[in-house]
């Protein structure tokens, strides 16, 4: 395989590098932006709505979504490309991180006319928070089981249950929601049916969002309750029972994303490489810790090489499957092999959280530590993955082990 890159790619590397160079310095040294010291904290919001801003005046901050939304005309490497650029200058985080990625692409997929001019300017413009509700209490790992329900009423729908799960979703006005419209579909037999995708305002009447503290001691994840709220059916996205296509799409995209994290763990390992030479530099003669270093290392090579070949599929019209499943458990597993590694590295300075004058990085390692537990289910658990991939990729022998 030849992994030289296309002439087209290149510039498209150089291009971004340049704008970083230009850019990025003086973003960060901007004072009025805050501490990025908590993830749902407010200056962080504030530091990621500016940069996103930042990157939408050059038109950086949806590559993806074509020149006639706001984005570029990109293809499957480029996407990877930039990932890794970002991840290599350490940039700050979206401000819309899920409308951008997955939820803008499918409006503009799904979308009318009229809903792509009421919602594509909000993601991209980061005049307004986004999230994704898909996750039920009852629903378990089995999306296609969800009961919250949206009755057609006139020229409005009645919604009825609750998501939980739902990132961010204290900070969002909007999201991209998935509704059962057939309350009889799952007596049926026939779950995946009657499933439909709705844009909905969290601030109607009926909606309730209750913010969830994590082990991490954040608040990133919600419970959302719906009591008789009424939504109008100009909400919708796409036809009535059509949710479940718009699912996949977006969980694609967010597949897809998760695989291109593996940029991120690259960089991540040299900072904290970095951070124990300063802080506890004898760790890194320790011969059992220069093993680890060297196991993750070669685990994330790895990891890009599988996703290199999912890209190759996606560039030549294949279908990505099952490259990016097999990546996105290598993610899950690298994650928190890396989080681990972090905090025996920095020996005790890695038991000082955030917040503490000494604390390394702002605590960032120590947070991972705890957080990073969430890889194993955010974006399709590691034991539902594990078990499509044996019943449909390898095809092992034995009972069916997915419905």
């Amino acid at each position: 395989m030849d992994f030289a890159l296309a002439p087209e790619d290149e510039a498209f590397r150089d291009e971004l590098r340049a704008w970083l160079d230009v850019h990025l310095p003086p973003f960060l040294e901007a004072e009025s932006l805050g501490d990025d010291a908590s993830l749902s904290g407010e200056a962080s919001q504030r530091r990621r709505q500016a940069w996103q801003r930042k990157l939408n005046e050059g038109g950086w901050a949806a590559i993806h979504w074509g020149p006639e939304y706001g984005g570029r005309t990109i293809n499957a490497m480029q996407r990877l490309i930039y990932s890794e650029v970002m991840a290599e200058y350490r940039t700050p985080g979206l401000f819309n991180t899920n409308g951008i990625w997955q939820i803008g692409p499918m409006i503009i997929a799904w979308g009318t006319e009229e809903q792509k001019a009421q919602w594509l300017p909000s993601i991209l413009e980061a005049e307004e928070h986004w999230c994704q509700g898909f996750s039920e209490p009852d629903a378990g790992n089995d999306l296609a089981n969800l009961r919250t329900t949206a009755v057609r009423d006139g020229d409005d729908y009645v919604v009825n249950g609750s998501k939980i799960w739902i990132s961010s979703a204290h900070l969002a006005t909007w999201g991209l929601f998935l509704l059962r419209t057939d309350p009889t579909a799952i007596e049926r037999g026939k779950k995946h049916e009657g499933i439909t995708a709705f844009v909905l305002n969290l601030h109607t009447p009926g909606i309730e969002v209750r913010p969830i503290r994590d082990m991490a001691g954040e608040e990133l994840f919600n419970e959302i309750f719906f009591t008789d709220a009424r939504i109008p059916a100009s909400w919708r996205l796409g036809d009535e029972g059509a949710g479940w296509m718009v699912a996949m799409g977006t969980l694609g995209y967010e597949r897809v994303g998760i695989a291109s994290q593996i940029s991120i763990l690259s960089a991540d390992l040299r900072a904290m490489v970095e951070a124990a030479r300063s802080v506890n530099p004898t760790a890194l003669d320790d011969p059992s810790l220069r093993d680890r270093i060297a196991k993750v290392w070669t685990e994330i090579e790895l990891a890009r090489l599988l996703s290199l070949r999912a890209l190759s599929k996606i560039m030549k019209g294949e279908k990505n499957w099952p490259e990016v499943p097999f990546a996105k458990l290598s993610w899950s597993s690298l994650a928190q092999t890396l989080a681990e590694l972090a905090v025996d590295l920095l020996g005790p300075a890695g038991l000082l959280a955030r917040g503490g004058p000494d604390s390394v990085d702002r605590g960032k390692w120590t947070r991972l530590y705890a957080f990073q537990r969430y890889s194993t289910i955010g974006g399709g658990s590691t034991e539902i993955q594990k078990n499509i991939i044996a019943d449909r990729a390898i095809k092992m022998p034995g009972q069916s082990r997915t419905s």
